[in-house]
């Protein structure tokens, strides 16, 4: 533990060390693997206190749309502060929340014109959550209470987005307070055997949970998945075939779809929704990190007019009773509004195709590389897994590997022996092939060590 001897000489991070308990961390590793002190960024840069560049290659933690400092939303939310920063949303509302609800439903094309609001994506989860729940309450189905996941699917890590996610380090520890839930088989394209393709997979793990729905549908209220890209479960991706057919499986059998685009909305997957790379809307669909392109706070759960109705009583225990105190703050709404005003005036989906290619070319190296294996991408996600034969150490090579890429300016968190990049919108060509040469020298320096 970091005893700080004179405070006065105390740096950031000594700081930090003392007083701040960081996320998703062993806080014992920054004794060996120290803390990186931000001071400010601007477009797709990060700048320590030594004024070294980082370039941001997830979008911090895949929230970053627009780059840091985007002059847009700056002055978005400045306009916002001389307005109203806050009103509760309980009997009240205001202009930015309306404008978001009404483009987001319009994005929709109406199928999900109903927006209900909270700050993080495990609550918007947990929003979906209760309201299935809740739905099939109130339609006199009271045994359409649990909920199937797919195997190593992330959806948050609130206790009922925990109880959906498959990734054993986040559940291990506190399974004992968790719902239990079906569990099926994912479509990941990995799984795909010789002379098999990812609609192959995608169709067995469809038929797998098909068996599941025809014994227990009378139980089941709702399945959530990750369309196309199952992101903190090693970038796993599967082909939009999936949904179609889970789609069908759902309405055949009168169970929820759940669409969880927290990481892969927002344009990442190169549509603004990745549902609409197969077509179909679901019953529920959250999203959370880009939406306020990494300003502030804000997720949200969009579903469709015959979900709203059922709430719409004159009894209140009919309501949805769900709320936290800064549901749909107008500065976060704001900056989200900004956000899709630049998708819309600088036509970021069409170039981002381009930018799309550009990644592409920047790894291509990465599949050629003997020691490297499923090279992948979709659309703005681009990912490859290391060998274990090429690795000396499995527990230790994200945090090397995450070292090693600082030391060469960019910023990576490699997930298990997952390499992946998730960038901002904004970088050029010149950036991104610089991006994936410093991960290359990186990748290098940390397998040859």
């Amino acid at each position: 533990m970091k005893v700080i001897s004179d405070p006065n000489q105390a740096t950031l991070v000594d700081r930090s060390l003392t007083a701040v308990w960081h996320p998703c961390t062993q806080m014992k590793h920054h004794e060996s693997f120290p803390l990186v002190a931000i001071t400010k960024g601007k477009g797709p840069w990060l700048y320590d206190e030594q004024g070294n560049a980082l370039l941001d290659c997830i979008s911090s933690w895949w929230t970053n749309l627009f780059g840091h400092s985007n002059p847009r939303i700056n002055q978005a939310i400045t306009e916002q502060l001389e307005k109203i920063e806050h009103v509760m949303l309980a009997g009240f509302t205001h202009p930015p929340v309306v404008e978001l609800s009404e483009k987001l439903a319009a994005l929709t094309k109406g199928n999900l014109g109903h927006v209900f609001y909270a700050s993080d994506g495990a609550s918007a989860v947990e929003i979906a959550l209760k309201m299935s729940h809740h739905f099939w309450q109130l339609n006199d189905k009271p045994k359409k209470k649990k909920f199937v996941c797919l195997e190593n699917g992330y959806h948050g890590e609130t206790l009922g987005a925990l109880a959906v996610t498959d990734v054993a380090i986040f559940r291990d520890a506190y399974g004992a307070l968790l719902q239990d839930v079906y569990t099926v088989a994912s479509p990941d394209a990995r799984k795909a055997k010789h002379g098999e393709s990812a609609e192959d997979v995608a169709r067995h793990a469809a038929q797998e949970l098909e068996q599941l729905f025809a014994k227990e549908h009378e139980h089941i209220a709702a399945m959530i998945v990750e369309p196309l890209v199952q992101c903190a479960g090693q970038m796993a991706m599967h082909s939009p075939e999936y949904l179609r057919l889970v789609k069908g499986l759902c309405e055949r059998y009168q169970i929820h779809l759940i669409a969880d685009e927290i990481a892969v909305g927002c344009g990442r997957s190169g549509k603004f929704f990745a549902c609409e790379h197969a077509e179909i809307w679901p019953d529920f669909l959250t999203l959370s990190k880009g939406i306020s392109g990494g300003y502030l706070p804000l997720s949200l759960c969009m579903t469709s007019d015959e979900i709203y109705r059922t709430f719409y009583s004159d009894q209140t225990k009919h309501g949805f009773l769900h709320s936290h105190s800064y549901t749909g703050n107008p500065l976060a709404c704001t900056a989200a509004l900004a956000c899709l005003e630049i998708f819309e005036t600088e036509k970021v989906l069409e170039k981002n195709i381009t930018r799309a290619q550009d990644l592409a070319n920047a790894f291509a190296w990465a599949k050629s590389d003997t020691r490297l294996e499923h090279w992948r991408q979709q659309g703005m996600i681009l990912a490859f897994d290391v060998k274990s034969s090429a690795l000396r150490n499995t527990n230790t090579f994200p945090r090397e590997m995450f070292a090693k890429s600082l030391a060469e300016g960019v910023l990576i968190r490699p997930i298990g022996n997952t390499i992946y990049v998730m960038p901002p919108y904004v970088l050029s060509a010149q950036e991104t092939e610089q991006m994936g040469a410093a991960v290359k020298r990186a990748l290098n320096q940390t397998l040859n060590d």
